[in-house]
């Protein structure tokens, strides 16, 4: 006997069709209801699916199709603006590579595969509030239309409605002192193609890695005295902006070239880095957090998309196999909650990295080939994180709870 039957997934980002796809497979009939009138085209640069996020995208179906849009990334290059290496980081061994993709491309490629497998999405259509009734939760949307199910889940990101409507205390979102760009540029640059390159720059911080198509993705993320939401950061005209960071990485390469070949309007400004404090509720009554609205840690972990996939995974296993939402959430969280933090805090540690002074960057230069054959090993950082597998088949008990080694 499953928790429900039907479902009102709110939002269409990455989060909501991959569990719209998991509840199907489970018997939940799932509808998602995406706010804007069109998947977001244009909208994000570049992410990371790290393995164990293509992992839970195998158990829905999808990680054929998100292959076949991503770039393969056996390592990470670190370097320092002066073009001298700093360290490798390779890939696990016996595990499949990240993969390098456009944020837009990846929300479209799911959203297809979710329609190839029968999922509806109702665009336009913007929360405002609920009415929960004793059998069923009733969304009310912006436009005037409502929709009913058993049960709501939040999937809509990291300035969710949802988490507003089950907490009003709930906290918002934390903002590093990084502002983040990105673009791809017509100048190619000497890379690796099967790597990502990041580079602690005189002043600021530039990743790149180079297209199937010779150009070259990249991203910025730039130290900055007070956090600006994207609004606020968009303020500031395109043309601006690529003028203070021609000046930002003048004497850092390759990003000095890299952004000469970049065209003004397709500069993305972002705002500053973003991640969620550790929400104390995630579900209430027939509400349910998942992804972003429930644990987004900074951009700078290469999880946040691959944990919003696997959250989503384990939350279809719950009600598919618990006979009321009350403790589906509960075992869900529990499978969850230790293991989304963990990467929350590590990512904030990789923000604060890319803050470092002349004097540090200078002394992690001499001491990270030490540093990653020590504590900095790859496997040793990195195992627990991208070695996880999500068992669709193993019944979910009551009393679920995360793996020995992932309570670590």
């Amino acid at each position: 006997m499953t928790a429900a039957r039907t479902a009102l997934v709110i939002g269409g980002g990455i989060a909501g069709p991959v569990v719209a796809m998991a509840l199907r497979r489970a018997g939940i009939e799932a509808t998602v209801y995406e706010a804007y009138p069109s998947t977001a085209d244009g909208v994000g640069v570049t992410l990371t699916i790290a393995p164990n996020g293509l992992s839970a995208l195998e158990i829905v179906g999808a990680a054929d199709a998100v292959r076949d849009i991503g770039r393969p990334m056996h390592r990470a290059i670190l370097s320092s603006g002066d073009g001298g290496r700093i360290g490798v980081l390779p890939g696990l061994a016996d595990l499949p590579p990240s993969l390098g993709l456009w944020r837009d491309e990846l929300c479209r490629t799911l959203h297809d595969v979710a329609a190839e497998q029968g999922v509806r999405v109702e665009y336009g259509k913007r929360l405002v509030d609920v009415l929960e009734e004793p059998d069923r939760i009733v969304a009310a949307f912006a436009d005037g239309t409502t929709a009913a199910a058993d049960i709501l889940i939040g999937a809509d990101g990291i300035r969710s409605t949802v988490r507003r409507l089950i907490d009003p205390d709930a906290p918002t979102p934390d903002r590093a002192p990084l502002l983040n760009f990105g673009a791809a540029a017509d100048t190619p640059v000497r890379a690796e193609i099967d790597a990502t390159y990041f580079v602690f720059g005189e002043r600021a911080f530039f990743g790149y890695w180079v297209q199937p198509d010779g150009r070259t993705a990249w991203f910025a993320n730039v130290p900055h005295p007070r956090p600006l939401s994207g609004a606020e950061a968009r303020e500031t005209a395109k043309d601006e902006w690529m003028r203070r960071l021609k000046d930002l990485y003048a004497d850092d390469v390759p990003a000095r070239d890299v952004l000469a070949g970049t065209a003004v309007d397709d500069l993305v400004v972002l705002g500053s880095l973003e991640s969620m404090p550790k929400v104390p509720h995630w579900h209430r009554g027939r509400m349910v957090l998942v992804g972003d609205s429930a644990h987004a840690p900074s951009s700078s972990s290469g999880q946040g998309a691959s944990m919003a996939v696997e959250s989503a995974v384990q939350l279809a296993r719950c009600l598919r196999d618990l006979p009321d939402p009350g403790s589906a959430f509960a075992a869900y969280e529990r499978l969850r909650r230790h293991r989304v933090e963990k990467v929350i805090d590590r990512g904030a540690k990789t923000d604060n990295s890319k803050t470092f002074g002349p004097f540090a960057k200078a002394m992690m230069r001499i001491m990270m080939p030490l540093m990653l054959k020590t504590f900095l090993n790859p496997e040793r950082t990195l195992g627990l994180e991208q070695r996880y597998r999500i068992d669709w088949d193993a019944p979910v008990t009551p009393a679920a709870r995360p793996a020995a080694g992932d309570r670590r």
